[in-house]
């Protein structure tokens, strides 16, 4: 009966031990709450599929891509993978084919999952919902 018991002490201590750390990014949540008209002269990349924007707001910028005529994304332009570097800020390539930060040479799909690291994280992503010609970018 104690080798059963010491078994399962052993076993509880083992998935304690194996529980989440909460280890990730660490990029500092902001208040993100951004309302634009993508119909608007300011914003003309916006008018075509995969058309991006850089915006003010989040903690270092955000990025916004047109997926498609009813779906945008908005991310967050720090790398994920030391997002408080001074020189840590993703932007398109000049290739327009994928992201990077040149800080740190990371790669990113623009669906902002890492294709090429060190970053292992995808980017911070913000919520967007689209109503009419407005978008809604918040946290």
């Amino acid at each position: 009966m104690a080798k059963r018991w010491t078994s399962l002490l052993v076993l509880l201590l083992l998935l304690c031990g194996c529980k989440d750390q909460g280890i990730g990014p660490g990029i500092p949540d902001v208040p993100v709450s951004i309302q634009l008209n993508v119909s608007s002269l300011q914003y003309p990349q916006l008018r075509q599929d995969g058309g991006y924007v850089y915006l003010q707001g989040g903690y270092n910028g955000i990025l916004l891509v047109r997926q498609n005529a009813n779906l945008y994304t908005a991310f967050e332009r720090a790398c994920t993978y030391d997002p408080t570097a001074s020189c840590s800020q993703v932007e398109v390539d000049a290739s327009n084919l994928f992201l990077i930060d040149k800080c740190c040479g990371s790669q990113f799909n623009f669906q902002g999952n890492v294709t090429a690291g060190p970053a292992m994280y995808s980017l911070k992503q913000y919520q967007t919902s689209l109503m009419g010609n407005v978008l809604y970018i918040s946290n």
